[in-house]
């Protein structure tokens, strides 16, 4: 990679700050990869004077707005109120970064600010479960999905609340240094990557929610080996000389997953090591990874990602050659 990429954050008057603290700790000067910071970050005053926060004290921002007029990625943190039109200059920042090409990231009620630039008319959003349905009632134009934790699409990214901007903002990590740095960082802020209810996961391993059961605990290294092949919870419950319902109980403490979920959300993470790395045809992927079918593997990947895996080879092949 050449030229550390530019962060931008933008702060305003009433943030929270637990919100501003979300991509200032991930892309913070601080963070490094070898001997390089992750990236040049800037927290940048979207508004004038003294900027309080919700939690009782004031920030002062060393920049203005001119401070996200160069960068490649431009952060919204969230917004004060989802009725509260944003400030003009504040708009017009997050117009002029997505004309130049910048990524511009909404997190949680910052997806608001972003759809009333008019940045995400026709296109796939999120934002807090909360709001969603104000969202799409606000801004027909949007396709607003309330199950997901974030949504990357055309240089564009909302998040949902609160701890999805982590998530979020892991992602652009992954897109910018790849999935090990990625998951290493996640294991670092001991965050959990996996979801329920079908959320587009992008790190390698979940952290184990309990440790206590050692067995369990090497199984999984065990299975993410055999991938390729036929998995139950018989075979892998005899195996440890447990019951079915013991494993079963064992299993779900463990990593928060169904035995059957675990198994397709990690072979979905097989496909795209697999598509971010080799040239290898769909067909070749689905049975290296267990699906067995093309069919099988398109539908359940686009499930879980929320893309197709020919479009998701394109675009992280594409991030990747930066």
């Amino acid at each position: 990679m050449g030229n550390l990429l530019k962060v931008a954050v933008i702060a305003f008057d009433r943030i929270s700050p637990f919100h501003l603290s979300v991509p200032c700790l991930v892309f913070g000067n601080d963070r490094r990869v070898g001997e390089k910071p992750w990236f040049d970050l800037v927290v940048c005053a979207g508004e004038a004077g003294t900027l309080k926060t919700t939690a009782g004290f004031a920030i002062h921002c060393d920049y203005g707005l001119e401070g996200a007029a160069n960068a490649d990625i431009v952060i919204i943190p969230n917004w004060r109120d989802v009725a509260e039109p944003a400030p003009a200059p504040i708009i017009d920042a997050l117009k002029s970064a997505h004309e130049r090409g910048a990524l511009v990231v909404g997190l949680c009620l910052g997806a608001f600010v972003l759809a009333q630039a008019g940045l995400l008319a026709g296109k796939r959003a999120t934002t807090h479960w909360r709001w969603a349905e104000q969202l799409a009632r606000d801004f027909p134009a949007i396709d607003v999905d309330p199950k997901v934790l974030y949504v990357d699409e055309d240089q564009i990214l909302t998040s949902a609340g609160v701890a999805a901007g982590i998530d979020c903002c892991l992602h652009i990590v992954r897109r910018t240094y790849g999935r090990d740095v990625a998951n290493g960082l996640a294991r670092q802020l001991i965050v959990s990557p996996h979801r329920e209810g079908g959320q587009a996961q992008f790190i390698d391993h979940p952290v184990p929610q309990y440790a206590s059961d050692e067995r369990v605990t090497q199984l999984l290294d065990w299975l993410r080996a055999r991938l390729d092949q036929p998995l139950t919870i018989d075979q892998v419950s005899d195996r440890l000389a447990m019951s079915r319902r013991s494993f079963t109980r064992h299993f779900k403490q463990l990593t928060g997953s169904a035995f059957g979920s675990w198994v397709t959300s990690e072979r979905v993470k097989a496909v795209q090591q697999q598509l971010e790395t080799t040239d290898h045809s769909i067909e070749i992927i689905a049975l290296a990874c267990g699906f067995g079918s093309s069919i099988s593997l398109r539908q359940h990947f686009t499930a879980a990602v929320g893309v197709s895996p020919t479009k998701y080879r394109t675009v992280y092949r594409r991030s990747g050659e930066r």
